[in-house]
């Protein structure tokens, strides 16, 4: 003070006045920024159109405005279900299957929210195979992962034709592209319409598909959807229900707004093909919410029927506790409620 105090008076009136002006401006903006809690979501994949109401929540603030700073990660080699569970991650992408594996070996995460209400997926094969049912199974080449739920599905839904899932031959491809692996390595694989089924539109390559919802009720499981863990959810359930409430806010932008949605998605990652990406989000946009009360609603009838269906084929060691597997609670209230 005595330093200042020697100061000439028109020194004091320039500091005082960078003190009202720039410094607190800094210093409030800091503040601010100090205030908003840095929470990370890991994605599931690449980014694509399922999730395009993160990207939404993000670019418009909806995020910010829930006093959140949240940072949109790829998943690496361990995975969203791992990185949740073990408090890496507060947030993440997964699916029932996944989820409900992990609650039946003791993992504890959590769906928070159903991003598409009804499954999407079903075998895929170029119209020129001759696939048209699960019994032109026969003798074809299937190509997958590698995960037991594929011969599992596949068994299901050729039973019902009384076909013969030992008569497919079920090759392990990896992360290669469908298109290139049904023309030089396999007849059919499982694909997502709302992505590669729409490209297949795109590029005027004529599909077969087998939807899996058009064989069996419990296999309509939600896939995919918006998890957390056990820890969050009790010790900071605010921040679980700020960050579901942004969230939805950015996937009810995306079904009123699918071209400005897709545009921001495109905006945040400039690598996808943008005609892809509206085309996507065009035919994605209605599926989000559907039939449902409202967007990310979670029925149990789907969670039972979903893990009846895996333990009865082997794929669950144990029955799942279906109640602690969801929850809607962090769901925004319905508009008529």
């Amino acid at each position: 003070m005595k330093k200042w105090a020697a100061l000439t008076a028109s020194v004091l009136l320039m500091a005082a006045c960078t003190s009202e002006t720039g410094n607190g401006s800094d210093d409030d903006g800091a503040q601010e920024q100090e205030e908003l809690k840095a929470v990370t979501m890991v994605l599931d994949w690449t980014p694509n159109t399922n999730h395009t109401g993160l990207y939404v929540a993000q670019a418009e603030g909806y995020f910010e405005e829930q006093g959140l700073d949240v940072e949109i990660v790829m998943p690496g080699e361990a995975g969203a279900n791992q990185l949740v569970a073990s408090n890496q991650a507060e947030f993440g992408i997964g699916a029932q299957e996944s989820l409900t594996e992990a609650r039946v070996q003791g993992i504890p995460i959590v769906s928070i929210a159903a991003i598409i209400q009804h499954n999407t997926s079903g075998f895929a094969s170029p119209e020129e195979k001759g696939i048209t049912s699960p019994k032109d199974y026969e003798g074809k080449t299937y190509g997958g992962w590698g995960a037991p739920v594929e011969k599992a599905v596949l068994t299901s839904i050729m039973e019902q034709e009384n076909a013969d899932v030992e008569q497919v031959e079920i090759l392990n491809i990896g992360n290669t592209d469908f298109f290139t692996a049904v023309e030089r390595d396999v007849d059919f694989a499982w694909i997502y319409y709302g992505w590669t089924g729409i490209e297949a539109e795109l590029r005027r390559e004529q599909l077969n598909m087998q939807y899996l919802t058009d064989y069996s009720e419990q296999l309509d499981y939600y896939t995919p959807v918006l998890i957390s863990n056990e820890d969050m959810i009790e010790n900071n359930p605010e921040t679980v229900a700020a960050f579901t409430e942004a969230v939805a806010q950015g996937y009810q932008f995306a079904i009123e707004q699918p071209e400005e949605a897709a545009d921001i998605l495109i905006d945040a990652v400039p690598d996808l093909n943008p005609e892809l990406v509206k085309a996507s989000q065009q035919w994605l946009a209605p599926k989000y919410q559907e039939d449902a009360s409202r967007w990310g609603e979670q029925k149990q009838g789907i969670w039972a029927g979903y893990a009846t269906w895996m333990y009865e084929n082997g794929l669950l060691e144990d029955e799942l506790e279906v109640d602690q597997a969801y929850t809607n609670e962090f769901l925004p209230e319905e508009e008529n409620s």
